[in-house]
């Protein structure tokens, strides 16, 4: 879903003192208590916070909620979603133009994202153009979701001198044979958008350790690790899974 950007933004060259500043904020996987502390004062000294969303569903609003954050701040932003970037980059060019306007007046903006912000975000799309336009562009790290996943289900995710293989949903079975094989633990990111790859893999490969998890760090969290129960799953937009490989292999 993630592609080349570009942008046709003019530049904005206003002396630095007269600025405000953006921030790119980064939230943790969905707990509100793992949003680190300078994350929330990031949020607390914005003058507007901008988090992707609708009216009707914003898993970063939902974290703000929680959080001693002045809501009246909030602005939802929504980026249409299509492996087309087009339509999704003229609204990240609207919004840039937008969030350029209130910076040239002294204002903070901080522009929130769930997990971090520099690890398969789209909102970096925002601050490349941000930062085309000469504007300030500063970012906090946040927790991202695999982590969080090791911890709720109590996992050593990689140990000693293991490697680690982070994947985007765009993975085949060809690709998660020859990792595993040769011994590395492989995380894979949004798993809805490689179901039958991953389904049809683990049924050729049932001896390695499969850990699956749904919305980290949300009421509806879930993790198992029973084989036959992820073969048949329907993996939704927030999921992923931590691969570790059969034990005579590691």
């Amino acid at each position: 879903m993630e592609g080349p950007v570009t942008c046709n933004l003019p530049t904005c060259n206003l002396p630095q003192a007269s600025q405000g500043k953006v921030l790119g904020v980064s939230l943790g996987p969905g707990e509100p208590e793992l949003i680190t502390l300078k994350a929330l004062k990031a949020l607390q000294g914005a003058d507007i916070i901008y988090c992707p969303g609708t009216q009707t569903k914003s898993r970063s609003r939902d974290i703000l909620q929680a959080l001693p954050v002045a809501m009246e701040r909030v602005r939802l932003f929504h980026v249409p979603m299509s492996k087309d970037r087009t339509i999704a980059n003229q609204a990240y060019d609207a919004l840039c133009t937008e969030i350029a306007s209130l910076v040239a007046t002294g204002k903070n903006v901080a522009i929130t994202a769930e997990g971090d912000s520099g690890f398969y975000s789209s909102v970096n799309y925002m601050f490349d153009k941000l930062a085309s336009m000469n504007l300030p562009v500063t970012t906090v790290a946040g927790v991202p979701a695999f982590i969080a996943a090791g911890a709720i289900s109590g996992l050593h995710i990689v140990k000693q001198e293991e490697k680690l293989v982070v994947l985007p949903g765009l993975t085949t079975a060809k690709e998660l044979d020859t990792l595993l094989s040769n011994g590395h633990v492989v995380v894979i990111m949004k798993l809805s958008q490689c179901t039958e790859e991953i389904h049809r893999f683990m049924q050729k490969s049932p001896c390695h350790e499969y850990h699956y998890y749904e919305n980290v760090g949300t009421s509806d969290e879930l993790h198992t690790t029973a084989y036959n129960d992820i073969t048949r799953k329907d993996f939704p937009y927030f999921s992923l899974m931590i691969i570790r490989p059969c034990k005579q292999l590691a």
